[in-house]
């Protein structure tokens, strides 16, 4: 890829629609337009009408003229808004051009291919936005987050990747960079002007000034297990033996009636799979089968699959009918998901008269005695993690999320929405950042030579520098923007 082609993609998704974009960037993008384009009061002059910057232009968009006539004469195919972004203030830096026109697979598929004749080149995957950061309109972690953005799923996702797509993360970081700049100078003065007695800033300093950066970094660190989990989302599987109400509560969790019921036990035999939020996380929920010891081949394989679906999730909800006493099927079921993580138990059919006992449950060792859950027979305080519902009424509903939510991000408080990182592989070169801080701590800490203390600096700042860009190898700029869509 050169900057110096013009590229030319279709910018919005495929597929039928009441408008389509297509998009040009690049030195010849103004003029191939106007050679596709029939603009007002261009009579003859189709090559010479500059389009207005940031300003929409309706327009004509023609087939290509028969020969020997005016360029003119060709046939509308359909009616434009054309706009224009002139360098350097545009997306990418250079001259965009966006054609929008009626979403009919066909026209925008001609537009696109009468643009490729007229001298442009298909654009690559994130090839805008890579141009965009070739040309210093964004760094890495700001292209990133655009890539976030198209992708969230739910506000928060959506409000998280608008922040770093603003700058937080690189603003959150130039600071530090700066300090370590201006460590690095004083240093290299001082080696280089040893004889001039030129003074440098002595070891206690510098050991504060690394040990207030080392601990905002670790911050970032610390809340990336939440941000992981704001950008990924995770996935909770719905347990119990049968007929307690897995498939209503998976239901009323959804609201939505996405899983079959009837009053027969065993009526779910495969995986049901469904997508909520829940505290602005993306959640997919999965319905499994009753757990027991199947009757049938077709039960047999469902029950199979609803095990490898409960070990594969983050986390477990296990449905169990308080309205019958505690059986050995479902300790039997307890015993089998608790080693695996996090689990939320949810007391159903509360409507009905109880007859579980908290001690059922504790006995089976199952969470503390914490009171976080309305209260069982008897007054005994429920535990931790354990929570009445009723997939009938909806009681109980809006608590089960919570425990949900925080058994999936125990220490979900990450700050406003710039405070954390979401990506791995910002998590690593903070990690290798803070490495090499803790070296040059101690290189500084037993008064080593300002050489090999500099090595470790350079290594810290090389390591923020990648991160945003800065300095960056070309493999890893393949890698990052090869998984943008095309025409991003």
């Amino acid at each position: 890829m050169t900057s110096e082609d013009t590229i030319v993609a279709l910018a919005t998704p495929p597929g039928r629609g009441g408008l389509g974009v297509v998009r040009l960037s690049g030195e010849r993008a103004i003029e191939i337009t106007t050679q596709l384009v029939r603009l007002p009061h261009a009579v003859g002059a189709i090559h010479e009408l500059p389009l207005r910057t940031q300003r929409a232009t309706l327009g004509e968009f023609i087939e290509p003229a028969p020969i020997g006539s005016g360029p003119d004469t060709g046939r509308v195919l359909d009616q434009v808004v054309v706009t224009c972004f002139r360098r350097p203030k545009s997306y990418t830096g250079e001259d965009v051009v966006e054609i929008a026109c009626h979403g009919a697979p066909v026209v925008l598929a001609y537009l696109v291919e009468r643009a490729l004749a007229q001298g442009a080149r298909a654009a690559e995957p994130g090839e805008f936005t890579l141009r965009a950061f070739l040309n210093g309109r964004i760094d890495l972690t700001q292209a990133e987050a655009i890539r976030d953005l198209i992708e969230a799923r739910t506000l928060y996702q959506a409000q998280v990747a608008a922040q770093q797509m603003e700058g937080s993360v690189s603003a959150r970081l130039k600071p530090h960079k700066k300090v370590l700049l201006e460590l690095i100078a004083k240093l290299e003065a001082g080696i280089d002007f040893a004889e001039d007695d030129v003074s440098v800033a002595g070891w206690e300093e510098i050991t504060a000034e690394l040990g207030r950066i080392s601990g905002d970094l670790e911050k970032l660190v610390r809340g990336y297990e939440y941000g992981r989990l704001v950008r990924e989302g995770l996935s909770l599987a719905v347990v119990g033996r049968p007929n307690v109400g897995k498939s209503s509560l998976f239901n009323r969790l959804l609201n939505q009636d996405r899983a079959i019921v009837t009053a027969a036990p065993g009526t779910t035999r495969d995986l049901v799979s469904e997508s909520a939020e829940i505290g602005g996380l993306p959640l997919r929920f999965v319905d499994t089968a009753g757990i027991r010891e199947a009757t049938d081949e077709a039960e047999k394989i469902g029950v199979a699959k609803s095990l490898e679906a409960i070990a594969d999730s983050n986390l477990r909800l296990l449905v169990v009918d308080a309205s019958e006493p505690w059986t050995e099927e479902d300790a039997g079921i307890l015993s089998k998901v608790q080693p695996l993580g996090s689990l939320v138990v949810a007391l159903n059919k509360s409507d009905l008269p109880q007859r579980l006992a908290v001690s059922d449950f504790v006995g089976a060792g199952f969470g503390s005695t914490s009171l976080t859950a309305p209260s069982l027979s008897r007054g005994t305080p429920a535990p931790r993690g354990m929570v009445m519902t009723s997939a009938l009424s909806g009681a109980g509903i809006a608590e089960l999320k919570e425990q949900i939510l925080a058994a999936a991000v125990p220490a979900r408080d990450g700050g406003a929405e710039g405070e954390f990182i979401t990506n791995l592989r910002h998590r690593q070169l903070i990690q290798q950042s803070l490495d090499s801080l803790a070296k040059a701590r101690r290189a500084a800490a037993e008064h080593a030579h300002h050489e090999m203390l500099l090595l470790d600096l350079y290594d810290a700042l090389h390591a923020l520098d990648t991160l945003t860009g800065t300095t960056c190898a070309d493999d890893v700029l393949g890698v990052i923007f090869s998984t943008f869509c095309v025409g991003k």
